[in-house]
């Protein structure tokens, strides 16, 4: 029972409340869906809700604060969607943050928060959601938000987003076939240039994770950075994923610019592959 439509489903995205996040929550509410903004930020929960209510679908937006690092939290909100809705057919996990730096500067504060949330919260989303998606037996749909930087190869201060965008990569692919024979559909988001508020990952790193991190200029040049005017807007990214998700596609690809750096990395690893296997 794939998702054919959206009209009755809940959805729970995620790092909902601004961005892509937002993006998604707007498409998929005008097909119909009840949403679930589940975001860290109060203020951009705020916001999000403002801008829905009055709205068609005002009325079945609703909004949780989750930290997806935070596991016990999170499996109390997974808790209430089974209570309020008897579970969610929809999982978005999209939180993510931009943690960039120089990596012979990194420590592991610096590792522990961009893994924590890039990958950690992508894998607590499923331990915490997949179990009562599969018992409502309703089916539905994952889609987990990596990045194009996790299929190409990207400047050093790039490797811990990257790192932890590419293991978000690997496992959808390698869980979809599981998750289709309980009738599950799974798609990752490989976004690129848009308009969000990924540059604000100081603001979000906690506390105790910040006097030992070795980004720390790296995060203020970060938070100053301008978002580009040709930089694709969230809510065209939102109809590209309810897309994906009506097609069952496994990737969703944002933009066409890292096309030759992907081909180019795939062929130097064929290049790379011997043509039979290893005689011992």
């Amino acid at each position: 029972m794939a998702v054919t439509n959206f009209e009755g489903r809940t959805a729970f995205i995620t790092g909902g409340a601004s961005g892509i996040g937002l993006g998604i929550a707007k498409a998929l509410s005008a097909c119909g869906a009840r949403i679930v903004i589940a975001d860290l930020r109060p203020d951009h929960i705020e916001k999000a809700l403002a801008g829905f209510a009055g709205g068609a679908q005002s009325n079945s937006v609703t909004a949780i604060e989750v930290d997806v690092t935070n596991r016990e939290t999170y499996a109390e909100a997974a808790q209430k969607m089974q209570s309020d809705f008897g579970g969610v057919d929809i999982l978005i996990n999209n939180a993510g943050v931009g943690v960039e730096g120089p990596i012979l500067d990194a420590r592991y504060a610096d590792w522990d928060f961009g893994l924590g949330v890039n990958l950690g919260g992508v894998v607590n989303g499923l331990q915490c959601f997949l179990p009562q998606m599969i018992a409502h037996g309703r089916g539905g749909h994952v889609v987990n938000t990596a990045s194009l930087a996790a299929a190409v190869m990207m400047p050093e201060q790039f490797v811990i987003y990257s790192a932890g965008k590419a293991a978000v990569l690997n496992l959808s692919e390698n869980m979809r076939e599981v998750l289709a024979g309980k009738n599950i559909g799974m798609s990752v988001l490989l976004p690129a240039f848009t308009k969000s508020n990924i540059h604000e990952a100081a603001q979000n790193r906690p506390a105790h994770l910040r006097d030992d991190s070795g980004f720390a200029a790296s995060e203020k040049a970060l938070s100053e950075r301008e978002i580009g005017e040709e930089w694709m807007e969230p809510d065209e990214v939102g109809e590209m994923v309810a897309k994906g998700i009506l097609n069952n596609d496994l990737y969703i690809i944002t933009h066409g610019q890292f096309k030759n750096r992907m081909r180019e990395r795939a062929e130097a690893m064929l290049a790379a592959t011997p043509d039979s296997d290893f005689q011992f």
